[in-house]
């Protein structure tokens, strides 16, 4: 059976009898599959669906694909690629093989598992250079020498990774807005949630470094949803990069959020009208006051997801004067300039409906006309005035106020009715949206003046690098391991336990205090023995662990059971267990780190990702940036760090 890729350039793979899948529907439970089982378990009967591919990524390595429908009309195909990576016993060094990802997101104690499943949406280009699809069959017995790993490429639209043990990351979303003609980001980001939810992975990191128009996104959401946009599916922080913490983060989102507008307007507005234009802009399109810089960012950005994306709405708010009534146009605009010249007279401050309404009537006799006006002009614009409305808290009263509004729409017409006759002043449309967010994310966010470096606005430019310096988020699927209904386990087995191990050096050495690995769901019959939960500990940690293969389990931390006695009765139902075993292959050599000493001057004493510099007496890792080296520049041949430097200068003024 030959499968099918509907990426048109690749014309010699054809469709055959190959099953097509909803795009917007895979991943949910009996789509394809019932998802009743541990991680592995799903991965293995999900895979069963697949075309199972030919040389997609060397001889030796499954893979398999599903074709996916976008939608029909017009018919829009994308195909999904699970390829399963086996850790291959004969390498020499654990540490190459350990997973960077693990490292910097805090994994690193993990150990290495003895398979990874990638999960690819890949790009038409990235299909292109991987099948050289002009030339060569997708399932040509000899391919081409030279062909492209389709895992190693770069520039695929999905590309996420699971351990067998049920951690993964997501390595790359490429939406529209990074290139792809096919799938927008939030499209790609529910699709692999589903399959996330679906597959019962247990927590997922990924390395937020996504942008639009040159923002860094984790800024502009954080400043107004306090989340990055990954937030929006339950990513919240994993790790931050030069020290930062978790209450670091919180600390700084709240600090750039809470700034006030009002200072912010009139501390920038001395140098930089523009700011203060854009402020009362959309000001004027709000239903509301807008207090702090956090408030207005969330409008904006909640505005641009309601506006079409080629059409505008007017500057006023969208609530306009009807003119679907019995009076005429002419007769509501009399009414409309009278009651604005009504409200001028109350100098800006706020006055109730009755009071509005009582100065109306000496000019205009037809109270419905009034009240229909009155109710038909909250938020409003009227000339160079906003009519504001809104209901007094305290008296429960309506009440109405002027706002001016001349210097944000400086050429505006004398009066905007809504009707087919008058037409809007002023529009605002998404193309000008993103316009004005992105002149105040690099006016204030990014790129901070001199103004914007003492007092209260000094936290700026502190919390927008502590934001940005949080690029790793987590999150977390299923618990530890759910104790609820019978899944994860099978043939009659409803006992079930959480167990993991630790070898019988560390026990000694360490006393329980290195970090272990993942708790394991472990299922039992009813009438089990020790001796065989012994077995069944073995057998699903020689699945999951490269290491753990050839371990033998020897006790069990703080029990003293015999082999032959009952595990009911002796344990409770989800209890968790620790089990010392002896290894041929030492668990302590999995662990990642390597050698190396992290031990930063902004506390960092891990490997975050961050480019890092080794002092040549001591050895001791560093960040570039904290040691005041640019990232534009080269790691310098000889680095001594700040304690070794002192201590050399202290010698040689020894007599």
């Amino acid at each position: 059976m030959s499968s099918y890729l509907d990426l048109g350039g690749c014309r010699k793979r054809r469709r055959g009898g190959e099953r097509v899948f909803k795009f917007k529907t895979f991943g949910e439970n009996g789509c394809p599959v019932e998802f009743d089982g541990s991680f592995r378990d799903n991965v293995k009967a999900l895979v069963e669906y697949g075309h199972l591919e030919i040389n997609l990524c060397g001889n030796g390595v499954f893979s398999w694909s599903f074709q996916l429908e976008v939608h029909r009309h017009p018919p829009l195909h994308v195909v999904l690629f699970i390829v399963e990576e086996q850790i291959q016993a004969s390498s020499s060094s654990s540490i190459n093989l350990h997973c960077k990802h693990c490292q910097y997101v805090g994994w690193g104690h993990h150990m290495m598992c003895n398979k990874k499943y990638h999960f690819l949406l890949p790009s038409k280009d990235t299909v292109a250079a991987c099948f050289n699809c002009d030339e060569t069959s997708f399932d040509d017995p000899n391919p081409e020498k030279g062909k492209f790993n389709l895992v190693e490429l770069k520039g695929h639209i999905m590309h996420g990774v699971f351990h067998s043990n049920g951690f993964g990351h997501l390595l790359c979303v490429n939406g529209m807005e990074m290139g792809s003609d096919q799938l927008a980001g939030y499209q790609i980001m529910e699709f692999w949630d589903r399959l996330c939810t679906g597959l019962q992975a247990r927590k997922v990191s990924l390395n937020d470094t996504s942008k639009k128009r040159g923002m860094e996104l984790r800024l502009l959401y954080g400043v107004a949803y306090g989340h990055p946009w990954f937030g929006r599916w339950g990513y919240k922080f994993g790790r931050g990069c030069y020290g930062v913490n978790q209450p670091i983060y919180q600390k700084a989102i709240e600090a750039i959020q809470g700034i006030p507008l009002c200072l912010l307007n009139h501390h920038l507005s001395i140098s930089n009208n523009d700011i203060s234009v854009i402020f009362s802009r959309y000001q004027a399109l709000s239903d509301h006051s807008m207090v702090t810089l956090g408030d207005l960012f969330h409008f904006m950005l909640e505005l641009r997801s309601r506006l079409p994306k080629e059409n505008s709405i007017d500057s006023c708010n969208p609530s306009t004067v009807e003119t679907n009534c019995r009076w005429s146009p002419k007769r509501v605009e009399a009414a409309t300039r009278v009651i604005v010249e009504a409200l001028k007279k109350a100098e800006f401050r706020w006055v109730s409906r009755q009071e509005v309404r009582d100065a109306a009537r000496a000019y205009i006799g037809d109270t419905g006309l009034l009240d229909f006006v009155l109710k038909s002009l909250g938020n409003h614009i009227v000339g160079n005035y906003l009519v504001r409305r809104c209901l007094n808290p305290v008296t429960k009263v309506l009440e109405y106020c002027l706002e001016d509004i001349s210097t944000v729409f400086p050429n505006s017409e004398a009066l905007i009715i809504n009707n087919s006759k008058a037409k809007p002043r002023c529009k605002i449309t998404k193309v000008q949206l993103m316009k004005d967010i992105a002149y105040l994310y690099r006016h204030i966010l990014k790129d901070q003046k001199a103004t914007l470096s003492t007092g209260v606005f000094s936290a700026i430019p502190m919390a927008t690098r502590i934001i940005l310096d949080t690029k790793f988020l987590v999150k977390e699927y299923t618990e530890e391991l759910s104790m609820k209904g019978n899944s994860n386990c099978s043939n009659g087995k409803t006992f079930k336990l959480l167990c993991t191990v630790i070898s019988r050096s560390d026990e000694i050495d360490e006393g329980l205090k290195k970090p272990l690995p993942p708790y394991e769901c472990v299922c039992l019959k009813e009438n089990a023995t020790f001796d065989e939960l012994k077995q069944e500990v073995e057998k699903n940690f020689r699945e999951v662990y490269w290491r753990l293969r050839n371990f033998v389990v020897e006790t069990i931390v703080n029990l003293s059971v015999k082999g032959s006695d009952l595990v009911m009765g002796s344990v409770e139902m989800g209890q968790k267990l620790v089990f010392i075993v002896s290894n041929e292959d030492q668990i302590e050599m999995d662990d990642g780190s390597g050698s190396g000493i992290v031990d930063c001057l902004c506390g960092a004493k891990e490997d975050d990702g961050e480019r890092l510099i080794s002092c040549d007496i001591c050895e001791v890792w560093q960040h570039t940036r904290c040691v005041r080296i640019p990232n534009n520049e080269e790691i310098p041949h000889v680095f001594l760090c700040k304690q070794c430097e002192e201590k050399i200068v202290f010698l040689s003024s020894l007599p």
